[in-house]
């Protein structure tokens, strides 16, 4: 009795092996669609980590982020040899930085794999939302000086991939749901700049894979979060 007990312990949960059949079909779209586009290999190597990281995410396992900001770092590199220097200095000096301080924050407070979530307050979100509509309004007319041919989902894509950085950072659950919508304009994003830049396909590609997790992670971090409110 005891060793069918462990035995089902051990054993891969449906949505587990659900999860990692879909990272692997998207790393082989992934590829096809790189080797048809005679894309170079250093710009979709940073995706196929993200694989893994979009696993860990739907897990909402702390390990993400310490993955996370060493992906940074290898999406800082293709960034400059591709000559795309403000990209390269954000996933350098911002993105790098900020998960690997959301991995010690999560691991200071953690629980199991996770760590400690916590719930915003209704002022809290009120003052998140018009920082967001402040931030918006303010890209709207940056953007448009710099050249950007996709300002409104550029704009918004962006700014909610910040907050979302901030919003893990300090454990809040409601970054799961800031991230169904960054998925979802993401895709949107990618579709709108599909007919012009084909080789965007492959983040399109992974862009729906992450969604998935990310639906997965929405529903961990809730069930997670009451398990250690009963507690």
């Amino acid at each position: 009795m005891n060793g069918n007990l462990q035995e089902s312990k051990h054993r891969p949960s449906a949505k587990n092996i659900f999860i990692i059949v879909l990272m692997v079909c998207t790393a082989v779209a992934i590829t096809v669609t790189a080797i048809h586009n005679k894309q170079d290999f250093l710009q979709i190597l940073p995706l196929y980590v993200s694989l893994i990281i979009a696993l860990l995410q739907s897990r909402v396992n702390r390990y993400s982020s310490l993955l996370g900001s060493m992906n940074s770092l290898l999406y800082g590199v293709v960034y400059f040899i591709f000559n795309i220097y403000g990209s390269a200095l954000s996933a350098v000096f911002f993105s790098c930085p900020i998960q690997l301080l959301t991995f010690i924050r999560w691991n200071k407070n953690k629980r199991g794999e996770s760590t400690l979530l916590h719930r915003m307050s209704w002022k809290q979100r009120i003052l998140l939302l018009l920082g967001y509509v402040f931030s918006v309004a303010a890209m709207w007319i940056i953007l448009p000086l710099l050249g950007s041919e996709y300002v409104f989902l550029d704009s918004i894509t962006t700014l909610l991939g910040i907050f979302i950085y901030f919003l893990t950072m300090f454990a809040f659950v409601e970054y799961t749901v800031l991230m169904l919508v960054n998925g979802v304009l993401g895709i949107a994003l990618y579709l709108t700049m599909l007919p012009e830049s084909p080789e965007i396909a492959t983040h399109l590609i992974f862009s729906v894979y992450s969604l998935i997790c990310i639906i997965f992670a929405f529903f961990e971090a809730n069930k997670l979060y009451k398990s250690q409110q009963g507690e």
